[in-house]
């Protein structure tokens, strides 16, 4: 069982990478959200090291050793939870997380289908097996300090702070209208315009 693999990226693909080690090349399968972190953090030709998880995909014909990389045990250990609802494999799950796990986890708690829904190959019944599968077994993911999340709440900071204008003229506290932009962009991080947070906003307010 391969539980650690340490190399040099020569290839990469949509969710998938190729990893030098030696004279071996392995093709590993990896989460766009992982994929976004390395090519943040790791400079080209310096090695990188994985945690990985291993699994046989079986076939008719056939057994196919399978690679799934990952950065940390932590995301792993998501991973390994996330595959534990009905109809969500590995591959599939390779798929669906293209957003900061501690989203995800956060979503899932919350019991929010919608964003679910939103993730790559979640339809509104997975979502709604995920959610009752994995509803208050996952806090501890909501935790995880994304750094992709920070980068991009900290680039939209413009707009953070017209919104906040606006809603303290709407007579809310500045401390209130604030913890209402951090939710809102908890929940889309991907918001780049003035008028989609200020509506993200309302539709929180709204729910309640």
């Amino acid at each position: 069982m391969i539980t650690r693999i340490s190399g040099k990226i020569i290839e990469q693909g949509a969710n998938s990478i190729v990893l030098r080690v030696g004279d071996i090349c392995y093709e590993i399968l990896i989460p766009q959200n992982v994929i976004d972190r390395l090519q943040e953090n790791i400079p080209d030709g310096q090695n990188i090291d994985l945690v990985t998880y291993h699994y046989y995909q079986v076939e008719p014909s056939r057994s196919i050793p399978v690679l799934i990389g990952f950065l940390n045990e932590i995301e792993k250990e998501f991973f390994q939870a996330f595959i534990t609802v009905s109809g969500i494999g590995p591959r599939a799950a390779v798929r669906a997380l293209n957003k900061p796990i501690s989203l995800i986890a956060q979503a899932i708690d919350e019991a929010d289908a919608e964003f679910l829904r939103s993730l790559p190959g979640i339809g509104q019944q997975r979502a709604k097996e995920i959610i009752a599968k994995l509803q208050n077994k996952v806090g501890k993911f909501g935790l995880m300090q994304d750094r992709q999340l920070k980068e991009k709440t900290q680039g939209s900071k413009d707009i953070q702070e017209e919104v906040v204008a606006v809603l303290t003229q709407l007579e809310y506290k500045k401390t209130e209208a604030l913890a209402m932009v951090k939710k809102a962009l908890e929940r889309k991080p991907d918001i780049q315009f003035t008028e989609e947070l200020l509506n993200e906003v309302y539709k929180q307010r709204k729910a309640r």
